[in-house]
């Protein structure tokens, strides 16, 4: 009985924990987008490289997520996730001491570097602990977690940068940062390295790592010479990727995974459809009501609060369903509900009423709230223990790439529509109608991925799916 409460003890420890970390990445991934304006006056930033202030982070870990999920595989999830927590917290130190544009952006890279291994180990561990009655629960937990960050984000991040600066937001992760670093310590003992003793493909991760990078740089590029010259590059590298992956003993991405199980490609496809077409969301709206609307950072992040807040709401529910419910009916519901609420972003003007933005980010909060548990359900119970680190990777994967390609999106069309130039009054008018063209496609993104979804085919809990 002792033992067994112990066992429980730990376990909760280990979820606090986590949460904790997820938490974390989601409120400085938010609470950065309301500080933006802020930032490029300070530092006479124009529009497209205040938008590389908040791609630069997502890209980096999106070209290192899979190898770190190998790694973790290999050398132990904990081991991984201590350098991650470590290496985002002192890099979080270093941002809020910047004194340049260039700076802050260059550290952004290094907080992605730390993201990517914390972003890899949280869903592989927390899969590793809890077995798969309970994994449902929990990964919804998680989630709410990463959501409560992104809710509080623009309201704290608002009121900081409105009343301290926009480098007390960095301040804020840095304290957090430390608290989760002596919880690590003072609680989390076991490791997790099923695929112990493998060969980590230090071949297939540098070229996998090149390949994506130019790939997500040169869509950001588009539509100039130059973004086509290296979209074709990274296109080149992904092909010679997979035929170095289809060679190797210890491959560090199991193509396997997508060739033989549609539950795990439909899955991540469907992610990836819905991170590009939601990320930019927050972007797009922080300027659109800062600038044309001519709101404040703490009204503006009241505003924004909405969506995220309702993810963090419904998305534990989400997450005990899926343990019950296919995961599919659940995330495809989600996937509908945030189609409707992009669409309503459509028709967003000068004179839109605060209500409707609300009730628009409440209806996609709420869909997205219900498809990302299920979702990330669908994916660990596709595969066997082995591939959790590179499984997770994966879909931490595809978070990041949508993410990325989100932003890449927004920022080509406010460069068509205004250029590389400060925004000033002159330019208002095109921040909104630059925000209405990109809603529009990122609700097509978004209804396409209703239709991936629903093509994954029920989930088979437990098997094993790659070999």
């Amino acid at each position: 009985m002792r033992k067994e409460q112990g066992k429980n003890l730990s376990k909760r420890a280990i979820l606090v924990m986590i949460t904790m970390a997820t938490f974390l990445s989601g409120f400085t991934g938010s609470s950065i987008n309301v500080a933006l304006p802020a930032i490029g006056r300070e530092f006479s930033m124009d529009a497209v490289l205040l938008g590389w202030t908040v791609t630069v982070y997502p890209l980096t870990s999106a070209v290192l997520l899979i190898p770190f999920g190998r790694l973790a595989d290999i050398y132990g999830r904990s081991r991984i996730f201590t350098y991650g927590i470590m290496t985002y917290t002192a890099s979080s130190f270093l941002s809020a001491m910047s004194i340049s544009g260039t700076m802050l952006i260059l550290l952004r890279i290094l907080q992605g570097v730390g993201a990517a291994m914390l972003f890899t180990t949280v869903i592989s561990i927390l899969t590793s602990v809890f077995p798969a009655g309970e994994r449902g629960r929990v990964l919804g937990i998680n989630t709410a977690s990463v959501y409560s960050g992104l809710s509080m984000g623009p309201f704290l991040g608002g009121l900081l940068t409105a009343h301290i600066g926009w480098r007390s937001i960095f301040w804020m992760s840095v304290v957090m940062g430390v608290a989760v670093i002596l919880l690590r310590f003072w609680k989390m003992k076991g490791e997790w390295a099923e695929a112990k003793g493998a060969r980590f493909d230090i071949a297939g991760s540098i070229i996998y790592s090149l390949s994506l990078g130019a790939l997500i740089i040169g869509l950001s590029l588009l539509p100039s010479s130059q973004g086509v010259w290296i979209v074709a590059a990274g296109i080149l590298g992904g092909l010679a990727f997979i035929r170095l992956e289809s060679r190797v003993s210890s491959p560090v991405l199991n193509l396997n995974l997508f060739k033989n199980n549609p539950g795990f490609a439909f899955s991540n496809l469907a992610a990836l459809l819905n991170y590009a077409a939601t990320y930019a969301i927050t972007f797009l709206l922080s300027l659109y009501l800062q600038y044309t609307r001519g709101f404040s950072p703490d009204r503006t992040g009241l505003i924004l609060v909405s969506m995220p807040a309702m993810q963090a709401i419904f998305a534990p529910l989400a997450g005990r369903l899926s343990d019950r419910i296919e995961p599919r009916l659940l995330a495809s519901t989600g996937m509908a509900l945030t189609t409707a609420g992009l669409g309503m972003l459509i028709v967003l003007g000068q004179d839109t009423s605060i209500g409707y933005i609300l009730a628009s980010l409440a209806i996609s909060g709420l869909g997205f709230g219900f498809f990302t548990p299920p979702n990330t359900n669908s994916v660990m119970s596709s595969v066997e223990r082995n591939y959790y680190g590179v499984a997770a990777a994966t879909l931490a994967t595809m978070r990041q790439v949508g993410f990325t390609f989100s932003m890449a999106i927004a920022m080509l069309i406010l460069s068509i529509h205004i250029g590389r130039v400060e925004i000033t009054p002159e330019y208002y008018g095109s921040v909104l109608v630059s925000a209405r063209v990109a809603f529009i496609v990122f609700t097509i993104l978004c209804f396409a991925g209703i239709f991936a979804s629903l093509a994954r085919g029920k989930v088979k809990r437990g098997e094993a799916q790659a070999h």
